[in-house]
């Protein structure tokens, strides 16, 4: 029986009920595929979000490959594999080292087929997350988030953070971290606290504003309990903190993203109070030097130093 390859318009139609919720089934129905068609599409992009533009520009390059003769080097094997030990993603490496000479689905292949000396555990992929139950407790005072400038809205300046907390398995351990994830840049911060109380997130966002200074303007947080001394740090710092909605995590999704990264570092069951400083900085520094789509395959480092030179 011969196949069919996805339409950009269909790739474009999966795209949109994928981010709806629907399921494989109910998406194949909308578009009169096999359910497989469908679940070998999505997993062309295991442990990456799916974009149609990209997923059709990934089949063009992958269409003028085949029948090519391989051009792999022991130097282009020894990179890949750097990178992949470094934490980079596949898209990554492409993006940033190899645009227009490889598609980032061959270092996959590459991987599987074991062309590519490494093991499966380098590949970051991530399962379907669930939120914890919430045992923090809430309060209702507090700036809405509707209320935070348009400039933090739009990610125009520099200087304007996420704020969260990530926790040590439940009742494993108090100890947590304070996370921050800087808009614009994509720069992540975080800090060990001994517990999630207010004076410890105080203390915490003290001494990011002793390292940010000026790049630190507004915060944006939950309206977890961590998070009750707002008033204190506007008055000690002036630095106004904005609430998002109940239940709306989109919200602050830099920071969702970024903490998700951390978990590659330090997964659930991992007992935060453990973990030494010089582990999480070299976690940081892995993550903030990885090079991003969204900027322009720049790092968060980069751009968050080319940012704060406008600052000076």
């Amino acid at each position: 029986m011969s196949y069919c390859h996805l339409t950009p318009f269909e790739r474009g139609r999966l795209d949109t009920l994928h981010k709806q919720g629907l399921s494989i089934r109910s998406i194949a129905r909308e578009l009169s595929r096999s359910p497989s068609t469908i679940s070998r599409e999505l997993r062309r992009f295991k442990g990456q979000s799916y974009e149609a533009e990209a997923a059709h520009e990934n089949y063009l390059q992958t269409r003028k490959l085949v029948g090519r003769k391989s051009k792999t080097t022991p130097k282009l094997l020894n990179l890949i594999k750097q990178k992949l030990q470094d934490t980079w993603s596949p898209e990554q490496i492409v993006g940033r080292l190899l645009s227009g000479k490889l598609c980032f689905i061959t270092i996959y292949r590459w991987i599987y087929s074991g062309m590519l000396p490494v093991g499966l555990e380098v590949l970051r992929q991530k399962g379907k997350r669930r939120k914890p139950v919430e045992t923090r407790g809430k309060f209702r005072l507090g700036t809405s988030i509707h209320q935070r400038p348009k400039e933090v809205r739009k990610r125009t300046t520099i200087g304007h953070w996420e704020a969260d907390t990530m926790v040590s398995s439940r009742g494993e351990s108090k100890g947590c971290l304070a996370t921050f994830a800087e808009r614009r840049s994509r720069l992540f911060l975080a800090f060990k606290m001994p517990d999630r109380t207010a004076t410890s997130m105080k203390k915490s966002i003290e001494k990011l504003w002793r390292y940010m200074g000026v790049a630190l303007k507004t915060l944006t947080s939950d309206r977890g309990k961590e998070f009750a001394c707002h008033e204190e740090i506007k008055d000690a710092f002036g630095i106004p903190i904005y609430f998002a909605d109940p239940y709306s995590a989109w919200q602050r999704g830099t920071n969702e993203n970024s903490n998700g990264l951390l978990r590659e570092f330090f997964p659930k069951k991992t007992d935060l109070a453990e973990i030494t400083e010089d582990e999480l900085v070299d976690a940081l520094l892995k993550i903030n030097g990885r090079p991003r789509k969204c900027l322009n395959w720049n790092t968060p480092i980069e751009v968050f130093q080319h940012e704060v030179l406008h600052l000076i």
